[in-house]
């Protein structure tokens, strides 16, 4: 459903990437919502779809300038034999020092948000995609500065639990730990310019997505010839 008193520019960034022609329509909810089915219709739809799960994984691959930096501030245990990222200790080391997290995210973050910018730039699609299970949330990398509508996937409790616990084998009890660091379903959607409840199957859901589709496409020729 569409927020008809939200502007269709709501998060249109004051930075050079105002003038950007491309609209970029952030996409986000909580886990099991439905993300990555929505963003696979976009992508059949030849919308081009910027990953930014995707991007924090390319930004620290084996000797990249990201990673070098992570080592230089953390230290050799980072790393696994083969010059690859330890992901599992570094996980267990931010999740029990609140403030190595802190520092984690001021090197990766810019990393991200700039790796994304570069994508947007090169992307040929009548509008973009950016999907961010974070994105509305201050500390994914300011990424919905960079978005100029905001779709939320919205789902129940229930129906995230079970969707996440069939698809990922995880506990019951992890997943409850993943929603809690994500915002509520409330305050998610009071950001939202779009919001589609998925609690049906994907026929149903790709009826919602169809009229936005037609939406977004009508909207990014308004913000081409508004730039022009």
């Amino acid at each position: 459903m569409s927020k008809n008193n939200a502007s269709p520019y709501s998060h249109e960034p004051q930075t050079p990437q105002k003038k950007n022609k491309t609209l970029v329509v952030g996409l986000t909810g909580g886990i099991g919502s439905g993300k990555s089915a929505a963003s696979a219709w976009f992508a059949e739809q030849g919308i081009d779809i910027i990953d930014a799960d995707v991007i924090a994984h390319e930004i620290v691959a084996k000797g990249s300038p990201t990673l070098r930096k992570i080592q230089r501030k953390f230290g050799d245990w980072v790393l696994n034999g083969d010059g690859s990222m330890n992901r599992a200790a570094v996980r267990t080391h931010v999740f029990t020092h609140p403030e190595a997290l802190i520092e984690l995210e001021a090197i990766t973050h810019p990393a991200i948000r700039e790796t994304a910018k570069a994508q947007l730039a090169a992307s040929t699609s009548p509008y973009v995609v950016l999907s961010a299970p974070l994105l509305i949330e201050a500390a994914e990398a300011g990424l919905a500065n960079l978005c100029q509508r905001i779709l939320v996937m919205d789902a129940t409790e229930d129906t995230q639990l079970a969707r996440a616990s069939q698809r990922d084998e995880q506990s019951v009890q992890k997943i409850k730990a993943i929603m809690v660091n994500q915002l509520s379903r409330e305050e998610r959607n009071r950001h939202a310019d779009n919001v589609i409840l998925n609690e049906s199957d994907l026929d149903a859901l790709y009826l919602q997505l169809e009229p936005l589709h037609q939406e977004y496409l009508i909207l990014a020729q308004q913000l081409k010839y508004a730039v022009d």
